[in-house]
């Protein structure tokens, strides 16, 4: 990976940053490699256990746009600290739930407390990022700082999943939601130590409404009503729902395929190689300008081709070849998920940013809470490999958005370093008044 240009206050932030996605990463990755497995061994059904996923993500898009608010207001730490804390207490009662068996109302309730805790990290946290690299007057392309957290993230995973899988092998189910628990008390107390807003202000004494109605009405001006971004966020429903599906019903799926329905170990490894290919997709983040000029390009190559490995995927129903396919749809989504970072924070103001980044996870949970319950009822009628197809033929939904940004031309479409991140902001936000 190409060296990053930081200088001290920068290379602070950017410690402290890989630090937390390493530990919340890790902390929550404890359970992805068998989460489904998880739901199904609570007696819930291939349609419940997907329903329940899909309540988690109408938590996420409940509670996106007003934890945005809280962060852009509150400020980013604090915001953080409260994720931190919420994902706790949620892992706690989920592990309850599984130990009593409880009612699917239980767990829809619970998940959609799951999908709060993370709406408390989703835009504060690259928020906080930005604005601090911008304060510390970074220079260099935002996806390449955006690619080491990726990659941070994909040594997590791959350590969590793989520990995961293996413990939930030799013990039961219900352990690594107890590590999960653990790791997560770490993380609010390392935040709680390191984390600093820095390059923004939170506007604590301030009457809560009137700033509540003064940034969303900022955040739609440079959000759903800013031609570029708005195309991306339209595009997100269908690659996001999608994903969400793709990763969780790998499990299952793969335990299928192997022959092996109490092999945990397998979809912990499965998980993991999910992590590797991030891994791999991060440091290839910096070269994506040799290839690509435009972000919009890259994002556009990137979508076609995980439509077309997700078919396959349905089509090819051989335990090794998915793994393959499965290695190649992750190493695309990495790769393609720092470039998009880039494209859209380098299009929105600071005050804002942490609430249009969450307007945009927002649209990306709405299509979870869409397709994860009828992808989920596919593959319980037909099969996963028919929720596969399904699942490719709605990737290519998002082909058509992310045209329209392209022909859009914003000016953080091209790939080139910059001598500030989100240097681009006054002149886009001049234009757009």
């Amino acid at each position: 990976m190409a060296k990053i240009k930081v200088n001290r206050k920068a290379n602070r932030i950017l410690k402290t940053y890989l630090a937390l996605t390493l530990l919340s990463t890790f902390a929550s990755s404890f359970i992805w490699g068998i989460n489904t497995l998880f739901l199904l061994d609570a007696d819930l059904s291939i349609t419940q256990a997907f329903a329940a996923n899909a309540f988690f993500t109408a938590g996420q898009v409940l509670f996106e746009v007003p934890t945005g608010i809280a962060a852009d207001t509150l400020g980013r730490r604090a915001s953080y600290l409260l994720g931190s804390a919420t994902l706790f207490v949620a892992t706690i009662l989920y592990l309850l739930l599984w130990q009593t068996h409880g009612p699917f109302w239980a767990w829809a309730v619970i998940s959609m407390l799951l999908g709060l805790g993370f709406t408390f990290f989703s835009g504060a946290t690259e928020a906080w990022l930005v604005d601090g690299m911008n304060a510390a007057k970074y220079k260099g392309t935002l996806e390449t700082v955006l690619a080491k957290g990726a990659i941070a993230s994909g040594v997590a995973m791959l350590t969590g999943t793989v520990a995961g899988g293996v413990i939930a092998q030799f013990s039961n189910l219900g352990v690594p939601y107890i590590l999960r628990a653990a790791m997560l008390l770490l993380t609010f107390i390392i935040a709680f130590a390191f984390m600093r807003d820095e390059g923004f202000s939170p506007r604590k004494s301030a009457s809560l409404l009137r700033e509540t109605r003064s940034v969303l009405k900022a955040s739609l001006k440079y959000g759903i009503r800013n031609p570029p971004v708005r195309w991306l966020m339209l595009s997100a429903p269908f690659a996001g729902g999608v994903s969400m599906f793709a990763f969780y019903a790998m499990q299952p799926y793969l335990l299928e395929l192997y022959g092996g329905p109490e092999s945990y170990a397998i979809a912990g490894i499965a998980a993991a190689i999910v992590a590797g290919a991030q891994i791999i997709g991060g440091l290839l983040v910096p070269f994506a300008g040799k290839l690509f000029h435009r972000r919009t390009t890259l994002l556009l190559v990137g979508s076609a081709l995980s439509a077309v490995v997700l078919g396959l995927m349905g089509f090819v129903a051989i335990f090794w070849v998915v793994l393959i396919l499965l290695s190649m749809w992750s190493i695309v989504f990495a790769a393609t998920g720092p470039i998009r970072q880039a494209f859209i924070n380098g299009l929105i103001p600071s005050e804002q940013r942490a609430t249009v980044l969450s307007s945009d996870n927002l649209l990306s949970s709405f299509g979870g809470v869409v397709f994860q319950p009828g992808l989920g009822k596919v593959a319980e009628a037909w099969g996963y490999p028919a929720s596969y197809v399904a699942s490719a033929a709605i990737q290519f939904m998002a082909l058509p958005f992310i045209l329209f940004a392209m022909r859009a031309k914003a000016p953080s479409d091209a790939i080139k370093p910059q001598t500030k991140t989100g240097a681009t902001l006054k002149t886009v936000s001049g234009k757009q008044k």
